[in-house]
């Protein structure tokens, strides 16, 4: 039989059947190969999530890939049997920010695939075609269930706007950050510092691109023109406007615990430094992670350290709150 997971209350879940739900007009049904699990799918499960930013009961997943099985009217039937991945925010595609293309900053409200609509701990998920972008067919559809958070960061390099030839930073060695170095290093930049708080991942660094590394109790630079903050800390936003040179671009991509002391506004203004947040990939960052995977340019998959039945839902929110540094990123199969 068939299951999914359903999160019914924090602290409570259960495996359920799971029936395909044909898809309606506009709409594509797609068999989920993986599913990744991250510390939002930990605030779901906790209750931890921001009130208005999850509804209960609830199946999970916002981070996956799969095969589209058929679609409903009004969708090419061409996109049957093709690899995707999809999009998370569910916007309205008429609201002025919409139209320009900031659909994470849709104003008809929050609407997120995993969160407040049915996700992907599922055999099969039910979801608009426009959200899809499909995949080059020969894709790996295991390093591809990471394209969700290397969207995020696509978001970050596209708004850091880096140029061939700068020095670039990456502040965090988590998931995101390793994305943010593969996304930096395709730009051809002078030199690549990462800063993390694990020495142990110099060597994965390195590997995706970057030419120095420290962790932030040593002695750190302060003359970058592109940082990107990766590791959601007050302490970590800090961190990267001290690496920045007078007039440096700063994007900040973690979210810190409510009422954090955050930056300094007067060195913001003293130094004129250029800020810019990221939460959630717009569409223009998707096209750009999916280019960037089909050309071989982004590797996901030496990320992965542990892959889980869907049963082990309650082992994968274990390891992912581990705090154990072998644990990387942990993929569900349904």
């Amino acid at each position: 039989m068939s299951t999914a997971v359903v999160v019914e209350a924090p602290g409570r879940h259960r495996l359920v059947a799971h029936e395909p739900r044909d898809p309606g007009p506009g709409e594509a049904l797609v068999r989920v190969h993986s599913v990744g699990v991250c510390g939002s799918d930990r605030e779901v499960y906790q209750g931890n999530r921001p009130e208005g930013y999850v509804r209960y009961p609830l199946t999970p997943g916002h981070e996956w890939s799969g095969t589209v099985e058929r679609v409903g009217a009004g969708v090419p039937e061409s996109l049957a049997g093709r690899k995707v991945v999809g999009e998370g925010f569910r916007n309205c595609q008429v609201c002025d920010r919409c139209h320009a293309g900031e659909t994470t900053l849709c104003t008809a409200g929050y609407a997120e695939t995993g969160f407040t609509e049915p996700g992907a701990m599922a055999p099969t998920l039910t979801l608009p075609a426009r959200l899809l972008h499909p995949l080059p067919d020969g894709a790996d559809l295991t390093a591809a269930a990471l394209l969700e958070p290397a969207a995020c960061i696509a978001a970050a390099a596209l708004k850091a706007n880096a140029r061939p030839g700068e020095r670039v930073a990456v502040v965090g060695t988590g998931t995101l950050g390793m994305f943010a170095v593969q996304f930096l290093a395709a730009g051809s930049p002078a030199e690549l510092l990462v800063v993390g708080s694990r020495p142990d991942r110099e060597a994965l660094s390195r590997r995706f691109g970057a030419t120095g590394f420290r962790t932030k109790d040593q002695e750190l630079p302060g003359d970058f023109d592109v940082v990107i903050e990766t590791a959601g800390s007050a302490d970590a936003a800090r961190t990267s406007a001290g690496l920045l040179r007078r007039g440096g671009r700063l994007v900040l991509t973690g979210i810190p615990a409510p009422g954090a002391a955050g930056l300094d506004p007067t060195d913001l203004v003293v130094r004129q430094l250029e800020v810019h947040t990221v939460f959630g990939a717009p569409p223009d960052a998707w096209a750009h992670t999916v280019r960037v995977f089909g050309a071989g340019l982004l590797d996901p998959l030496p990320l992965v350290t542990h892959e889980l039945q869907l049963a082990e839902f309650s082992r994968a929110l274990e390891l992912v709150g581990s705090g154990d540094p072998k644990v990387g990123k942990v993929l569900l199969h349904p």
